[in-house]
């Protein structure tokens, strides 16, 4: 790694989760949402929270407002174009913050000279002059951006960057605002910068990256090789079009590569990492893809019978960081088909199992015929295997009946019970699904509140299915299912009673060791 210009061993984080990442499409929220999500984030450690964009809408202009009356310990930041009536919307924006920003943006790359904006480099100098001086009349902290940095001139971004600094900007961001440039290549262009600028060792340097090429992470962490010293980015990386730099992702590669980052780190709190992923899913709506680092659900999840093997020898072996560290309450030993015995043997103990060789052999075939039967096997299965039963195979969908009452949706549904009797009840909803879950609720007597649903189709042509999978708390715990059927409304229910089973199994399997043990 390069040597950094400057030796601060402290990387401030600048989160724009509620401005650029709410710009998503479909992750926008209410003022009241966004002051849940800045609490969170100001929980988490953030150092800069970007609250919206003022001018852009009243929206905006509100939750900053709430914002600053309540999150008093990080700088609160508003984004500004250089136009004096933004400025000015701004500054009477952030009269609640204790530590404002303002945060002003221009283009500054011949593309986005010509098309965008249609004024010559002399005129772009001019504005960013005119402007960050205006700002630094009303506030001490405003932030320069030049947007479009990465496919701007070298000489003219350092000629911008030096007349910013010069108009009082005490802090520069070159971003990569179309996701286009190379770790190499924005290493470099930071290195040029701070080495040729007047006054670059007055103020901090920023990296602000998309991720139209997956190269977000990986980019920022150049920019910190070059001498970058403020990232920005949003939790779970969302954003404008492929999304933003993934602040989880940046804390813990400083954190578990500390040494070869020069002891660069962040302010975070990385075990709320997981809590404000998770928040953020719920407040937009956008669950984040299981393999996702760091906060996805495959993140700390083992099946591979070679993984887990080396797992139960010692969890180095194929972790690099602790689940616990990020939030997570510990590693998980999926089982299904590419586990091993090592790992199915070791959970069985772990459910206070002991078995002898020729019974491990035999409830070892049989969870291997299982695994052909359904994608992962749970504890309760494991359990029901070991009791030799399939009395506890709990509620089965006889019938289902969508259909619409005025603008509400009702639900009929017809199971048949663990006893095989058939239990039939009726509820509405705001839409079919809703309504859906309700009428499975009231059948089985079991509550869940529902987290995160979403449906997808598996395989292709003819032979397509749809798969649902969903996320539901219950009494704390975090539980997910899955129900595939050529009807997705189907699979839904089938998801919905998937994991409503489990609890009946567990519960039943609990009781019979209470009776044991009495």
């Amino acid at each position: 790694m390069n040597t950094p210009t400057n030796n601060t061993p402290r990387i401030t984080i600048f989160d724009t989760t509620l401005r650029d990442g709410e710009q998503s499409p479909g992750c926008s929220m209410t003022p009241p949402q966004k002051l849940v999500m800045a609490r969170a984030l100001a929980e988490l450690g953030v150092d800069v929270i970007e609250t919206g964009f003022p001018a852009s809408s009243q929206s905006d202009r509100e939750a900053m407002a709430l914002i600053g009356r309540e999150v008093r310990q990080p700088v609160l930041a508003v984004l500004s174009r250089c136009l004096a009536g933004d400025i000015e919307t701004s500054i009477k924006a952030l009269e609640a913050a204790a530590r404002p920003r303002l945060h002003l943006f221009l283009s500054t790359s011949p593309l986005h000279r010509e098309h965008k904006l249609r004024i010559s480099k002399e005129q772009v100098l001019e504005s960013v002059h005119k402007h960050v001086s205006m700002a630094r009349g009303y506030l001490d902290d405003v932030e320069f951006s030049a947007e479009d940095a990465t496919r701007t001139e070298l000489d003219f971004l350092t000629e911008v960057t030096q007349v910013a600094i010069a108009a009082g900007a005490r802090t520069i961001n070159l971003p990569d605002t179309v996701g286009f440039t190379t770790p190499e290549e924005i290493r470099a262009m930071f290195q040029h910068v701070i080495a040729n600028a007047a006054g670059a060792d007055k103020v901090v340097f920023s990296t602000h990256c998309h991720n139209d090429l997956g190269l977000a992470v990986a980019n920022s962490l150049a920019a910190i090789e070059g001498g970058a010293r403020q990232v920005e980015g949003s939790i779970n990386g969302i954003g404008e079009r492929a999304g933003n730099c993934a602040l989880e992702e940046i804390a813990m590669v400083l954190k578990v590569r500390n040494a070869f980052y020069n002891n660069f780190d962040t302010g975070f709190d990385t075990r709320r990492i997981v809590p404000t992923s998770q928040l953020l899913q719920r407040l937009v709506g956008m669950p984040v893809q299981r393999n996702k680092a760091i906060v996805g659900a495959n993140a700390f999840a083992h099946e591979s019978g070679i993984h887990q093997h080396g797992m139960l020898r010692n969890r180095n072996t194929y972790e690099i960081m602790r689940p616990e560290d990020v939030g997570w309450e510990s590693s998980q030993m999926v089982l299904g088909r590419h586990s091993g015995r090592a790992a199915v043997e070791a959970r069985l103990r772990a459910l206070g199992y002991w078995l002898e060789e020729e019974e491990l052999k035999l409830i070892f075939e049989q969870f291997k015929a299982l695994c052909e039967q359904q994608r992962v096997v749970t504890d309760a299965d494991l359990q029901t295997l070991m009791q030799g039963t399939s009395s506890s195979d709990g509620y089965r969908l006889a019938s289902m009946t969508i259909s619409d009452v005025g603008s509400r949706a009702n639900a009929l549904v017809e199971l048949s019970d663990p006893e095989g009797n058939r239990v039939a009840e009726t509820a509405q909803g705001d839409g079919p699904v809703d309504a859906l879950f309700s009428a499975l609720s009231a059948a089985t007597g079991v509550q869940l509140t529902l987290d995160s649903y979403h449906v997808h189709s598996v395989g292709i042509g003819a032979d397509a299915r749809g798969e649902a999978n969903l996320s539901v708390r219950h009494e704390g715990e975090i539980l997910e299912g899955t129900g595939t059927s050529r009807d997705i409304i189907e699979a839904s229910a089938l998801a919905w009673l998937d994991v409503t089973n489990r609890l009946l199994r567990q519960r039943e399997s609990s009781t019979t060791e209470e009776v044991v043990s009495a």
